[in-house]
């Protein structure tokens, strides 16, 4: 590969591309609401939002020194992320938070990227946090799902037009952000009925000595503000 051909595709990704239009972008919220609303689209759909979770508590414990042992995700669309280090402290903190954080937050980037016209960089991007992702897999069913993911990113990057790139693009970060939402209520909704009594929330209620209700209504603020920030980018608006 020549230095030309190189600095072409550093240009692509670093470059800017035109805005679609107002109509693609609400059509691609609609899609992305009809991924996340209904219960039976929502029980496949929902994979893809436990990779951004457990690839949140993933990323957190690297950033925060701890030792990442492994992801797994399963297909139930639950998920198992293993870090070592000390059981107490920030960094633990900031790792079992993460998770149910990172599906909007990665949205909300991605609706920063997309304002900015930076569609390649979004569909790169995400490419590579799932290579990245697919060292950390320690499942079957895992590594498939990452592959599968990180499959259709490259196809779209590579071999569509920049409208469809455009869609694809639109239509993940708007899934990200509705579907950043769902989860915490969800668990609401288990713990109302006495389940998941060791979930993230618990888990921060016995490191910080917070109630789990606190982090979870925390979970609420961030998810809703990110959605409402994020599709503010997203319409121009």
């Amino acid at each position: 590969m020549d230095t030309g051909h190189l600095t072409d595709i550093w240009d692509r990704v670093v470059g800017t591309q035109p805005a679609p239009s107002l109509w693609l972008v609400i059509a691609t919220a609609v899609l992305a609401l009809g991924a996340v609303v209904p219960r039976t689209v929502w029980r496949l759909s929902r994979n893809a939002v436990t990779i951004a979770h457990e690839g949140g508590h993933g990323l957190i414990a690297l950033v925060t020194g701890r030792r990442l042992e492994g992801i797994r995700l399963h297909s139930d669309t639950s998920g198992l992320t293993v870090s070592r280090g000390r059981p107490t402290g920030l960094g633990m903190v900031l790792t079992a938070a993460a998770g149910y954080l990172a599906p909007s937050l990665l949205g909300l980037a991605g609706a920063a990227l997309l304002a900015a016209g930076h569609i390649t960089a979004l569909l790169w991007g995400a490419t590579a946090l799932l290579l990245a992702m697919l060292v950390m897999i320690r499942n079957a069913y895992g590594v498939l799902t990452i592959v599968l993911t990180g499959a259709a990113f490259v196809l779209v990057s590579w071999l569509t037009t920049a409208e469809v790139q455009a869609a694809f693009g639109y239509a993940v970060v708007w899934f990200l952000l509705l579907g950043g939402v769902r989860p915490p209520f969800e668990l609401q909704g288990k713990r109302r009925h006495g389940a998941a009594q060791d979930s993230d929330p618990d888990q921060l209620a016995r490191l910080t000595n917070v109630p789990a209700a606190v982090w979870l209504g925390f979970f609420h603020v961030v998810t809703l503000c990110s959605l409402i920030g994020g599709g503010r980018w997203l319409l121009g608006v």
